[in-house]
């Protein structure tokens, strides 16, 4: 608990620091208002300040399941500023940084000048400043208004040497990291699911994170999600998220019931829900295998509840094996190295952390620091991996640059 008020107040003090810092370029992008004016604004800046050193201490108070969704997006607002500031002091430190220097120049030059007053500020830099870091809170709460719900589908077709004759053509949709915990306009997601069905699939792969930490939170959601199904079935797993561990819960009991809970759902959305088990799909005497493994990432601070052997289990001989696994890293972390017979492994997860560019072929976002394959469909020799960008959000409660998705992919017989 001490640990936790340190911290605590280190970090608000780091925030008083960055306030003090950029209210100098505040100052002097506001002087040439009038007296009464600068007062105003000067005293809005520090109550700005003050709400959200107070609103974080709040947040930090209370357990991170209360108000989910208000805290999500107040606390995103409250990023923004910092980061936007955090910006805006680069542009004042560079100008400081040009006025020290000119300060020692001056100081050995011949020819000293006193009557100066000293040396100003740059307009330039702190107008600059002050224009990025107010473009960063924009895009931001653009993000919130406009990227929250604006679904993309992004169509791949995938071609496999071993496919059988009965599957050629057949059309797979993922959706990914629904997180319906955070979900705030009824009508957005609806339209987003009527997209995914009418795209007609025969299989639906559903790859992790229905909820952000409880199973409660899908209750709402549950007739809108039932609608989606395939004459093939609907797959799902579970994500990180889904098995409650980062909640504060009052024993072990009532997490085992959380998450006992949570599979009841997935039977209530008519969904077949795969943790280490494996299902085949004969047509025409043809199989292809659909195998669903619990989470296992290669990233030390998510846990591993897969187990590949188990998922595997009695699959017999099927000429496709197609995988369901949440965290990408899984990928290079096991599969190309121990199960070379996985010719697609469909995840999700990583969100492109809600936040990039996508221009065409080109695709940045920050999360490919920590995940290589972060999005889209990636090749090694015959295998291949799907990271689907996930249908909803958690902690910032929008998407700028890299949009929810539903994915379409047809799988076609390599000749």
């Amino acid at each position: 608990m001490i640990s936790r008020v340190l911290i605590l107040l280190f970090f608000t003090s780091l925030l008083l620091l960055i306030d003090f810092y950029v209210f100098s370029g505040f100052k002097t992008l506001i002087s040439n208002s009038n007296n009464g004016t600068q007062k105003f604004l000067k005293n809005i800046y520090w109550l700005v300040s003050a709400v959200n050193i107070a609103l974080i201490i709040i947040f930090n108070i209370l357990t991170p399941q209360k108000f989910w969704t208000l805290r999500a997006v107040i606390m995103t607002f409250i990023v923004a500023q910092y980061l936007g500031k955090f910006i805006w002091l680069c542009f004042l430190f560079i100008d400081d940084f040009i006025r020290f220097i000119k300060l020692i120049v001056s100081y050995f030059t011949v020819e000293k000048t006193s009557s100066t007053g000293g040396i100003s500020r740059s307009d330039f830099l702190v107008k600059a400043g002050a224009i990025a870091g107010s473009g960063l809170i924009a895009s931001l709460g653009w993000g919130i208004a406009r990227g929250a719900y604006n679904y993309k589908i992004h169509r791949k077709t995938i071609h496999l040497k071993n496919l059988p004759n009965s599957f050629d053509g057949i059309k797979i949709v993922q959706i990914s990291d629904i997180h319906s915990g955070s979900f705030w306009n009824k009508e957005a997601v609806e339209r987003g699911v009527k997209m995914a069905i009418d795209q007609n699939p025969d299989i639906v792969f559903f790859t992790g994170d229905l909820v952000n930490n409880e199973a409660k939170e899908m209750e709402p959601w549950i007739d809108t999600f039932a609608k989606i199904q395939a004459p093939m079935g609907v797959f799902s797993i579970f994500g990180n998220h889904d098995y409650g561990d980062y909640v504060f819960w009052n024993s072990i009991d009532e997490k085992t019931k959380n998450i006992e809970y949570l599979k009841n759902i997935h039977k209530k959305l008519g969904w077949n829900l795969l943790l280490n088990q494996n299902v085949k799909l004969t047509k025409n005497e043809e199989s292809i295998g659909i195998i669903g493994v619990e989470n296992w990432s290669n990233r030390g601070r998510f846990k591993k509840y897969g187990n590949m052997e188990l998922a595997t289990n009695d699959m017999g001989n099927v000429a496709v094996k197609l995988l369901l696994s949440h965290d990408p890293s899984h990928w290079r972390g096991e599969i190309l190295k121990k199960y070379p017979d996985i010719d697609i492994m469909f995840a999700g997860h990583t969100h492109g952390m809600q936040f990039g560019v996508e221009l065409g072929k080109y695709k940045w976002s920050p999360v490919k620091y920590m995940y290589p394959e972060w999005a889209d469909l990636h090749q090694s020799g015959n295998q291949f991996l799907y990271v689907n960008r996930g249908f909803g959000f958690i902690g910032y409660p929008g998407r700028f640059g890299i949009l929810p998705e539903i994915t379409l992919i047809e799988l076609k017989r390599k000749s």
